[in-house]
């Protein structure tokens, strides 16, 4: 039976945001800054994670948030004139269909600076009931979605290209979604035990437009 979801949560790099080349390329630079080797991107897909500072301590195990953090805003914008951010194909009629009958929310790791005018480019601004950006560990901040806006948790669903995005569902008790063209692979999704598994954008229409 179709499920009926009244609020969608949206991660927005690797589910709206197509930057997986930009943020590899942001990456080896953070690495290379702080001493560290520069990866392939068949080595960044299979190893990254979020919370994203698990995944630079493998490489880098004395790099703390605030360092990262500060060399990542003179980075990123750099990265960003050769590799303009855009939306995935398709996905902007996608969330333009969603509008009119659901409420949108974001929870990203992404700079809230950046994330913000990403949102106005792709012409989604008012869109989204709330934005939350520059998050480390989204899990109180789903927490905080769900309690202030009182989701009715079998209509939320949490959709994110990684399993942290899963994993923080599960623990807010709402349903969830992975979608496989973002960061991580489908083999790292399954393990986090989505309740959906997405491979292309039909499939999102199916699961959340009515």
């Amino acid at each position: 039976m179709k499920q009926n979801y009244k609020n969608i949560i949206f991660d927005w790099s690797g589910v709206i945001n197509d930057n997986q080349k930009t943020t590899h390329i942001t990456v080896n630079k953070v690495l290379k800054y702080f001493g560290g080797p520069e990866i392939p991107y068949e080595e960044f897909r299979r190893e990254w994670e979020q919370p994203f500072m698990i995944f630079y301590h493998k490489y880098l195990p004395n790099l703390n948030l605030e360092e990262e953090n500060e060399v990542y805003k003179k980075i990123y914008p750099e990265v960003i004139k050769d590799f303009p951010p855009k939306p995935y194909s398709g996905i902007v009629e996608v969330v333009n269909n969603c509008i009119k009958s659901k409420d949108l929310f974001i929870i990203s790791s992404d700079h809230k600076d950046y994330l913000l005018k990403e949102i106005e480019d792709f012409g989604f601004k008012n869109y989204f009931k709330e934005i939350v950006a520059s998050v480390h560990d989204k899990e109180e901040s789903l927490k905080m979605i769900v309690q202030k806006y009182n989701l009715e948790l079998d209509k939320t669903i949490f959709i994110g290209d990684t399993a942290h995005e899963i994993e923080v569902g599960k623990i807010a008790g709402i349903k969830t979604a992975g979608v496989t063209w973002g960061i991580q692979s489908e083999a790292r999704l399954l393990q986090a035990k989505p309740d959906h598994l997405i491979h292309n954008l039909e499939e999102l229409k199916e699961i959340i437009l009515d």
